[in-house]
């Protein structure tokens, strides 16, 4: 769990020094950061989801998921829940401040990909569980919290302090991972991170269209998507066991 600790501990730096600069910065100045950081989310998303899809057992489950997700999502009108809470902080602050938005988009970056789930697993599976890191989880884990701090202080100079709340968020993520692992080795399939990046990558995709105004793809009801493959996979490997 150390490599989990260290990552949550950059993002609350990363998120402070951002927050607290946060004023001193122009709106032409943050607003080109805006638009950097929805071109890092497309870039970002693209590069977590194709990769993958080659890789995939099942090239149609990310598809299914989106879907179902969708309905899911849809049905609880969890955007609209968000907007609706996004209205009243900003009601109460007199400022127009996506910042809940931020917080999913943050939240997505921070946790979907290769370094946020393999690194718990691998960290997991080493002799003592992940306090004497072995060197490849050393490296998915470490390079995770580098990429996150430099993101998190983006993201907090744009949307305020908020943004630290991803970071107890990202400490349960990877958490999960790291638990299934260390209790159900044989439930965490390489194929599920395939999956679960392939979805992911397209939800961070969808929030670089939405922040930078080109599509409302209302990510957020998009959010159930990533726990079908999860559940596909735990069910396989409990049927898998039975029989």
């Amino acid at each position: 769990m150390l490599g989990t600790i260290v990552n949550t501990c950059t993002i609350l730096i990363g998120g402070t020094f951002g927050a607290i600069v946060r004023k001193g910065i122009g709106e032409k100045y943050k607003n080109a950061m805006f638009n950097a950081l929805g071109l890092a989310c497309i870039v970002l998303g693209v590069n977590a989801a194709l990769p993958n899809m080659a890789k995939s057992e099942y090239p149609v489950m990310f598809i299914l998921s989106l879907a179902i997700g969708g309905v899911i999502g849809t049905k609880l009108d969890l955007s609209g829940r968000i907007d609706r809470l996004n209205a009243k902080l900003n009601t109460k602050s007199g400022k127009e401040n996506n910042a809940l938005q931020g917080l999913v988009t943050g939240v997505l970056l921070y946790c979907i990909g290769t370094f946020s789930i393999v690194g718990p697993v691998l960290s997991a599976l080493s002799p003592s569980h992940g306090w004497a890191i072995s060197e490849s989880a050393n490296t998915f884990l470490y390079t995770n919290a580098t990429l996150d701090l430099v993101t998190s202080a983006v993201l907090a100079a744009t949307y305020g302090w908020i943004m630290l709340a991803a970071a107890p968020i990202l400490f349960c993520w990877q958490g999960f991972f790291y638990l299934i692992a260390v209790c159900f080795a044989a439930a965490m399939p390489e194929a599920m991170r395939v999956e679960l990046s392939i979805v992911g990558g397209v939800l961070i995709v969808s929030s670089g269209l939405g922040i930078l105004g080109i599509k409302d793809c209302k990510t957020v009801n998009l959010l159930p998507s990533l726990l079908v493959p999860v559940l596909f996979y735990l069910i396989k490997a409990a049927v898998t066991a039975i029989f």
